[in-house]
């Protein structure tokens, strides 16, 4: 047996102490034989994935495959009633395991603000936003892509274009954020789609995911949230949007002030939060996965390792506003 200096291996173990979301109240069972292993297995393979960098099946199997104790012990840990699944079995899961993340992701982020109280000391605001991720391979250029023509085969063709004012124009996808604009930044909500989906569109995905509104009182975005049904669903809420104004500057209405400092609150929040989760998980070049599919499980398997790896640091004592960096890459 290892220790528990096995940072990885105490992690998979905390995935059966993760709260469990509520199940969809119109959900059906499909067709064909009952799930012979739970969905609890295969999040902790996604864990063993996204901290080890294993972005395939066959990378997660080969190591899997290696007589090490701690391989062993993790080997275990992925087995129910003594059976291990088999490479076709994590194929089909691991495909469909995205779908199950954003309500599993929300469920841990509320979890962690009634734990750490993030807000104890501050006003309950939380700050949406979206950032870039490259995608993987060439890029599909708009005359190509309106021809049908697919010059290359690294490209991949599921992502979209986007314009970013920071890094121009950008052809991959996007990661939909909601954070706690506090000491400690929180991911509550994720989404990804691909890079030219509006921001604005994914807000009511976000929002059902947050706390409720007594406890996330102030939702912080920019312009892109400015819409009245952004503005109509967080009042139903019980919320109160503050979104910057579209029109030239400077604005000078009597809010003007106010928006400012929330803005400035909402920019240290999220932008940092942005910069850390991407200089964690090597977000700043292109992604390592093709496809939506696997992108998806990539980019929100790393926002709910992000949120573990703070319940890990909650739970010893640890400072949660640095250290995370080390730790991944230790585990």
């Amino acid at each position: 047996m290892i220790g528990q200096q096995s940072l990885l291996v105490t992690l998979v173990e905390l995935v059966d102490r993760l709260p469990v979301p509520p199940a969809p109240a119109n959900k059906k069972r499909g067709p064909g034989r009952p799930l012979v292993y739970t969905d609890r297995l295969f999040l902790k393979a996604l864990v063993v994935m996204i901290v080890r960098r294993l972005h395939t099946v066959t990378e997660l199997l080969s190591v899997l495959a290696q007589p090490t104790p701690e391989i062993r012990l993790l080997r275990v840990l992925l087995s129910e009633r003594g059976k291990f699944p088999s490479r076709r079995t994590f194929e089909r899961r691991l495909k469909a395991l995205p779908d199950t993340l954003p309500a599993q992701i929300g469920c841990l982020g509320r979890h962690l603000v009634a734990l750490i109280r993030p807000w104890a000391n501050s006003g309950r605001a939380v700050a949406l936003d979206s950032t870039v991720l490259r995608a993987r391979g060439g890029v599909w250029h708009k005359k190509d892509r309106e021809a049908g023509k697919v010059p290359h085969t690294s490209i991949d063709t599921e992502a979209h274009w986007t314009y970013s004012g920071w890094h121009g124009w950008v052809y991959g996808w996007k990661l939909h954020l909601a954070t706690t604009v506090a000491g400690v930044w929180i991911p509550l909500a994720a989404r990804l789609t691909p890079a030219n989906e509006a921001d604005g569109r994914l807000a009511a995905k976000l929002l059902e995911e947050l706390p409720p509104g007594e406890e996330a009182r102030f939702v912080l975005g920019d312009t892109h949230y400015n819409a009245p049904e952004v503005r109509e669903l967080c009042e139903n809420q019980g919320r109160i949007l503050v979104a910057s104004r579209h029109g030239p500057y400077p604005h000078k209405d009597p809010g003007v002030e106010v928006r400012r400092l929330f803005h400035e609150l909402r920019s240290r929040a999220i932008e940092n939060f942005n910069g850390q989760f991407k200089s964690i998980f090597d977000g700043q070049g292109q992604v390592p996965t093709k496809g939506l599919v696997n992108t998806t499980r990539f980019a929100l398997g790393a926002v709910l390792v992000y949120q573990m790896a703070l319940l890990y640091q909650y739970e010893h004592g640890r400072d949660l506003r640095v250290g995370l960096k080390a730790f991944l890459k230790a585990a």
